[in-house]
């Protein structure tokens, strides 16, 4: 091959970006190329800086939260939630409610047993940052975030909320 030839492709190769991995077309064994390769690297050992890391945005947590808002779950609405058993080991208790009379209910029915298993609370259906206080009002000691749902409700083959899920069964 021709040696203007040669630098040329390495030219090119260097500058285009390579998302698959390298295909190995034939390999003779022998000899390391390693000693060709060091004169292009003369420090192998040393370690590049690392990069510097953004500077933290300050701001408060509720107004990043409000920046959420609205969340909307296409794949969930309120209704009636069948029990079923499910088999999710090391999985922590959550629940799912929205802004809705239902969930409202629900909350205020279940905020004991909730604590009591210490459950962390999305808010799957929330249209503002009042409406989202004025449910976590409802349940206070609960942790209650907003989320789009449609995701888990996908995965656990959910339609409806309010529901409790935990490692071992989904229940209203």
């Amino acid at each position: 091959m021709n040696h203007t030839v040669l630098i040329a492709a390495i030219g090119l190769l260097s500058t285009t970006t390579v998302s698959a991995p390298l295909i190995v077309v034939e390999d003779r064994g022998g000899d390391s190329a390693l000693p060709y390769y060091q004169s292009l690297n003369p420090q192998p050992d040393q370690a590049a800086p690392p990069a510097p890391m953004p500077a933290p945005r300050v701001g408060n947590a509720a107004d990043a939260e409000a920046a959420m808002l609205p969340v909307r779950s296409t794949q969930l609405s309120p209704g009636e939630v069948q029990r079923r058993v499910i088999r999710a080991p090391g999985l922590t208790a959550l629940f799912l409610v929205g802004d809705d009379e239902r969930s409202r209910a629900w909350l205020r029915q279940r905020q004991a047993a909730l604590r009591e298993l210490q459950a962390v609370g999305l808010v799957v259906n929330v249209e503002s940052m009042a409406a989202l206080t004025a449910l976590r009002r409802l349940a206070p000691g609960l942790t209650l975030s907003p989320v789009s749902g449609d995701d888990l409700a996908q995965r656990l083959g959910l339609r409806h909320y309010p529901v409790l899920i935990t490692s071992t069964g989904v229940e209203q």
